[in-house]
Parts: C-alpha cells; structure tokens; sequence
C-alpha cells in the first residue's frame, strides 16, 4: 500500500503598519506546491487582524486537513531565522492592527491556558539552519501582537482538537533588505536565505520526531 500523502500548511501575513510587503508571505508564496518525499506545501495569506487571522488560519486547516503548519511572521530587527518556543494567551496590541484593532490586556481565548509550547523540533531546526549556514536561534517570546495571536490559536486548536500526528508552531523571520533600507542599522536577511531557510525548518519538522536535548535558553 502507498504512503498516506502529507500537507503541509504554510501561512504569511499581508503588509502591516504602512509597509508594502512583509517578508513572510513573500517567503512562504515561493514555497507553495513545493514537495519533499511525500509532502506537499500549501501557502495560505491571512490578514494581520486579530480575530480575523485566527479565523482565516482555521479555515484553511479545515479545508487542507494538514499533518504540519508552520505560521510565519516578521519580526523587525531581529537579525535571525526565529523558531518560536511559545505562545501566551493575551493579545497586547502596541499599535493598532489592519483594521484598526487595538486590544489590550485581552485573552486570546477566554478561560485557556495561559500558554501552549510549540510541538515543533525547534532546536533540531536551529541546529539544521546553522548547519546550512543560516543565522538561526530559537526565541523565547512571540510578543503580544498578532504573531502571538494567531500562534496561540494554532496551538489551541491543537491543543482541544486532537489529530494524530498533527504538528505546528510559529517561526519569525527578519525584515528583507529593501524594509531595512528603510531603518538604517536594522539586519535583514535575503528572500533567497528565507526561502532556503523554510525549506530546511520543513525538512526538519517532517523528519524530527522527537526534538534534541541542547541549549537554547538565554539569561534575559
């Protein structure tokens, strides 16, 4: 009998706080139809909006039915390929979203947890990404914007609506050189390494089980 074939869902958001881009969606469009082994990627755009990312992230797991998702967002300034290890449940907006929602101090969903772990191998992914010659660190803290947003729903999901060998997480990625241009001293990272850098964290995530014991902690 022939293996089961295996979706893999990616999401990016749309251009936020008067960009033109966001290198998010511009990576994770590339990798649309791509297949390794018996996976296939599916890019999905969803809006930086609370409540309306969340809804849009779950319409496309229902129609894909996916075994991977991978929520990618930007995080400007960062100056590495960013695994995130979790997500919390308050929305803390700092500036308004796409339609001008602003929350503050308000549960992603009311009455969960206060947080849920990524179950992706992130360290086994840093470790590949470096490997591959990509700046690469695994982050402690998705923030309270719409990342974090949508990070949590996909965990809860998860979380309440168990599927055997679903998977998923978010990864941050920089800002690409044309936005940094834009913000003198700010590190940015080519949409060639952040299309080769989604490829390697897809790889990993469907090879690694069970992720590796190494640091990946920081002091602050």
């Amino acid at each position: 009998m022939a293996a089961k074939p295996i979706k893999v869902l990616l999401t990016g958001f749309e251009p936020f706080e008067q960009e033109t881009l966001n290198p998010s969606w511009d990576a994770v469009r590339e990798l649309d139809g791509w297949k390794v082994g018996r996976a296939t990627v599916h890019a999905r755009l969803v809006p930086c909006v609370f409540g309306d990312a969340i809804d849009a992230l779950m319409r496309a797991m229902d129609e894909l039915q996916p075994q991977l998702v991978l929520c990618i967002g930007q995080a400007g300034g960062r100056a590495e390929f960013t695994p995130e290890r979790i997500a919390i449940n308050i929305d803390d907006a700092r500036t308004a979203d796409n339609k001008g929602r602003e929350p503050i101090d308000v549960p992603v969903v009311p009455g969960a947890p206060a947080a849920y772990f990524s179950t992706l191998p992130i360290k086994a992914m840093v470790r590949e990404l470096r490997a591959a010659g990509i700046p690469a660190s695994v982050s402690n803290s998705a923030g309270t914007f719409v990342c974090n947003h949508i990070f949590y729903g996909l965990m809860h999901r998860i979380a309440t609506h168990p599927v055997p060998g679903l998977r998923g997480g978010f990864i941050h990625i920089p800002y690409l050189p044309q936005q940094a241009a834009r913000f003198p001293g700010a590190p940015s990272m080519s949409l060639e390494t952040l299309v080769k850098a989604l490829r390697v964290a897809v790889t990993t995530a469907l090879a690694v089980e069970h992720d590796i014991a190494e640091t990946g902690g920081r002091l602050h």
